[in-house]
């Protein structure tokens, strides 16, 4: 094979990849020389931590309890978590609950340590989502006059899974949900309490009417409660519907007095004031009308329905844009380790997702835009980075397993470039990959400058090129071992390209635009670096 491209395809996120670190152009990038070819000590230390990263791979599901989280593994799960619907991420909450359970009893478990890491990852994000939302809606409640909100809920911190094994992280999201149950059943039982005094206020001197509402209080928390759980939120089992009026329900004046406090007994504990106030009062329409008018009475029971529906929709959205927003709000907010390429902020989407949070102040459709933008940009500039490490770390395992140096530098316009000599190739060939906008080339090379080769040099390039083929499917298995599906199609089967190996080095001479350095000639567009830099697949997308 002299020439091949590629596409590489993000899947899994392997559990242990951290930020690459900076380097200038044409610098070594950190990959082991395996043969007579040495690093410095900064360089073969660095080497050490890929080989390791190397080694952990995708192992079986039995050791993922003890991966350790990347932190650029990490930033990517959480980038995919904020772009999820609320159903895949309790989807993934009930999944890792149940791997955890699996582990209690001892007994095996199907997933692999990407899978299980990707699930608890998820479900990681779902709690720190509520957690913040939570805290901000305690928070202005506590603010508003007169309102005497609750106080502010004894949470844990927010759980950071980044360089911690499974298992910690297991157990420290187990208690994270657990403290947030209860409190969001203070919550709630708060809200119940002052939504039943507004439903109380509407009928003073009325003893019946109140002690009706009293006997469904507890069920408004019980029903709200459950509603919020994991398994509710993957199968969309939301709060029941409020009981829809018949004829026979509204025969007597004690029935649509029953029915009518059913109806307002199926709010949700957060709606908003002005809807309650007027569902209370279609339902004391009915009850006015029940004896004289039962058909009015009934018509008066549908509006106080609709009401009740209206409320619960809105206060569901506000609720889920809540926990949408602050899932947003922690991945733009991120930062990368203090030795590596800071993220770029995003401060016209961070501005109104805290205002969302703190002043209840809904986005503009043109502020969401924005946030899914930035969101977006961050996913497809930490993608990019994954598919680079990984790309190295592909290249790491074929050298330690067929030998020969190799090494990675990052030349003017190019993403990374690989140059790995095998064992027995030395000093004349060698094989080197470049990525560049997306695009991962594959080249067998031989050292000089184009020109006439003789037959003893074309033969033994055409053998260097059958062997090429062998390696690159050993790359591509790699490669899919580590999240990434390369596939790889060639486009030509002989005769090796001209080039010089090391950092410095020129690179190939690209036959086809008829240049050095793989770049474009003036003045004319290069189509590859127009297409999306990477393609993600595995996940379910809002």
């Amino acid at each position: 094979m002299s020439s091949g491209v590629a596409l590489p395809t993000l899947d899994l996120v392997a559990p242990s990849v951290a930020f690459p670190q900076p380097l200038p152009a044409a610098d070594v990038y950190a990959v082991p020389h395996t043969g007579t070819a040495q690093l410095g000590d900064a360089a073969s230390e660095a080497s050490a931590q890929m080989s390791e990263a190397v080694a952990h791979g995708l192992r079986e599901a039995g050791e993922a309890a003890v991966e350790v989280l990347g932190a650029l593994s990490g930033a990517l799960l959480a980038g995919r978590a904020a772009m999820l619907t609320t159903r895949v991420l309790a989807s993934a909450a009930v999944r890792a609950a149940e791997e955890q359970r699996c582990l209690e009893r001892q007994e095996e478990l199907s997933a692999a340590a990407a899978e299980q890491w990707q699930a608890a990852a998820y479900a990681v994000a779902r709690a720190n989502a509520r957690r913040t939302a939570l805290l901000a809606r305690c928070a202005r409640d506590a603010g508003a006059p007169g309102d005497g909100g609750p106080s502010r809920p004894d949470l844990p911190p927010p759980l950071d899974p980044v360089g911690r094994p499974l298992g910690e992280v297991r157990a420290e999201l187990a208690r994270l949900e657990e403290a947030l149950r209860r409190a969001e059943e203070r919550r709630t039982a708060w809200e119940v309490a002052r939504l039943t005094a507004v439903l109380d206020g509407a009928a003073e001197g009325d003893d019946a009417w109140r002690r009706l509402v009293a006997d469904r209080r507890e069920a408004m928390v019980r029903r709200h409660t459950a509603s919020r759980t994991a398994e509710a939120e993957r199968d969309e089992a939301g709060p029941g519907e409020p009981p829809r009026p018949t004829a026979d329900a509204t025969a007597d004046p004690e029935a649509v007095r029953a029915l009518g406090a059913d109806i307002l007994a199926a709010l949700d504990p957060a709606a908003a004031s002005a809807t309650v106030e007027l569902a209370v009062g279609a339902v004391g329409r009915a009850v006015g009308r029940a004896a004289l008018d039962p058909a009015r009475a009934r018509r008066h029971l549908v509006e106080a329905r609709k009401f009740v529906q209206d409320a619960n929709r809105k206060a569901r959205r506000r609720r889920a844009d809540e926990e949408w927003a602050a899932a947003q709000l922690d991945f733009l907010t991120r930062r990368a380790p203090e030795d590596t390429e800071a993220l770029d902020e995003a401060p016209d989407a961070v501005g109104p997702l805290r205002r969302l949070l703190a002043e209840g102040v809904p986005l503009s459709p043109g502020e969401r835009r924005t946030v899914e933008l930035r969101v977006s940009e961050r996913m497809a500039h930490l993608e990019a980075l994954y598919v680079q490490a990984q790309c190295a770390h592909a290249l790491t395992e074929l050298a330690e397993r067929f030998g020969g140096p190799a090494d990675a530098s990052r030349p003017e316009g190019q993403d990374l470039r690989l140059d790995w000599t095998p064992d027995g190739w030395g000093p004349d060939h060698w094989l080197r990959a470049t990525l560049v906008g997306g695009t991962l080339r594959f080249a067998t090379m031989y050292r000089g400058g184009p020109g006439e080769r003789g037959p003893r040099e074309r033969a033994l390039d055409d053998a260097r090129c059958a062997e090429a083929q062998e390696r690159l499917a050993e790359f591509t298995a790699v490669a899919r071992e580590l999240g990434l599906t390369v596939d790889l199609r060639i486009e030509q089967t002989e005769g090796a390209r001209p080039g010089l190996p090391g950092e410095h080095g020129a690179v190939v001479l690209d036959p086809v635009r008829g240049t050095f350095g793989g770049q474009p000639p003036q003045g004319k567009p290069d189509r590859e670096q127009s297409v999306p830099r990477y393609r993600t697949v595995g996940d379910e997308r809002r």
